[in-house]
């Protein structure tokens, strides 16, 4: 606030400073060469210099005095206005920071005073709501993180328990639930490792122009076991000559994950496809599977860390909901795009690159 109030202060200075230098220019010609002027011209008319003098000093110079004294009053009046109209809006988005810097992210400021300004709190707002999306993003990972470390954790200790006081005996069943439960927590373990590695910059990309038919059909024979395991026709049409720039393990994960997503969301004797296409500056690769969709309110959030569309189904099926995640960050890494389509019998996901 102190800072705003040496603005406005400075402002009605500056203002009133270069008033006062326009009305100095004006006493000078007004005062001096006017002045001259008027008496030599009355002189050659033939009046004498002093009615000469008397005449300018009554009939010009009072109300030249009259008339400065009212554009000085104006000009600081004009100052001070302009100063408060400039300050105002600034004050209010100091306040809104501090109260954003206090949690209080729903705060908005109006876009109010000169054009500059109301862009300025529309930048302003525009960050609030980045702010306010983040923060909700981070109390759902910590939700989501928590739960999914909990179930199997809970699972774990109820085996472990029952097993160490006699409950039960040790079966291969037992152990093999047991393991099952360890490598839930190892999968999650190694996904927020990914997660992190990603968002930490210190991964170096070593961006290639990289063959796409060539590493779709790679990425496809690794996924293949697990579509024909629930006989799921998949259909592969990308055209040859289609070359992306990206780093090549990072385009394979993307690939695996969404091929993952596909095989374990599509029903038995379900249809998937992978098509791809491009032009001088994008290629778009689309993997679409039959199935349950994915509701419309979900569709924006299907990317964000351990969102999932039914937590139940999700978990039953093995995913930790991070997958998307990678593959939104890895492809914005790569200066590309991420997006899903979705009705009530299909559902696409697809992603750009840069053309090479």
């Amino acid at each position: 606030m102190r800072r705003l109030r040496s603005l406005a202060t400075g402002i009605t200075l500056v203002s009133i400073a270069v008033a006062l230098i326009a009305i100095g220019i004006i006493v000078v010609g007004v005062l001096v060469v006017a002045q001259s002027t008027f008496n030599r011209l009355m002189i050659q008319a033939g009046t004498p210099a002093a009615d000469a003098q008397a005449m300018f000093d009554h009939g010009v110079e009072t109300i030249f005095l009259i008339a400065v004294l009212i554009a000085i009053v104006i000009s600081v009046a004009l100052a001070v206005i302009l100063a408060a109209r400039l300050a105002m809006p600034l004050r209010h988005m100091a306040r809104a920071a501090e109260r954003i810097a206090a949690g209080d992210y729903e705060t908005r400021v109006p876009a109010a005073g000169p054009a500059e300004l109301a862009s300025l709190a529309d930048s302003f707002n525009h960050m609030a709501v980045s702010l306010s999306e983040q923060e909700r993003q981070r109390r759902d990972f910590i939700v989501n993180a928590a739960h999914e470390l909990r179930t199997p954790l809970t699972n774990l200790q109820g085996y472990l328990e029952a097993l160490r006081d006699g409950v039960i005996a040790p079966t291969p069943e037992q152990f093999g639930s047991l393991h099952e439960e360890a490598q839930r927590l190892v999968r999650l373990s190694r996904s927020l490792d990914a997660l992190a590695d990603n968002e930490s910059g210190d991964r170096i990309a070593a961006y290639q122009d990289i063959d796409l038919p060539q590493a779709v059909r790679s990425a496809f024979e690794v996924a293949r076991p697990a579509f024909d395991a629930k006989e799921i026709e998949v259909e592969v049409h990308v055209p040859e000559g289609l070359v992306a720039r990206a780093e090549p393990d990072g385009l394979a994960q993307v690939l695996a994950n969404l091929l993952q997503n596909a095989s374990r969301y599509t029903p038995r004797g379900g249809r998937a496809s992978i098509d791809a296409e491009g032009n001088r500056s994008r290629v778009l690769v689309s993997i679409s599977n039959t199935g349950e969709g994915i509701p419309v309110d979900d569709l924006p959030h299907v990317f964000e860390r351990f969102y999932r569309v039914d937590k139940s189904r999700d978990a039953a099926r093995g995913g930790a909901g991070i997958g998307l995640a990678i593959v939104k960050q890895l492809v914005e890494a790569f200066g590309g795009r991420v997006g899903a389509d979705s009705n009530g019998h299909s559902t696409r996901f697809w992603f750009s690159l840069p053309a090479a």
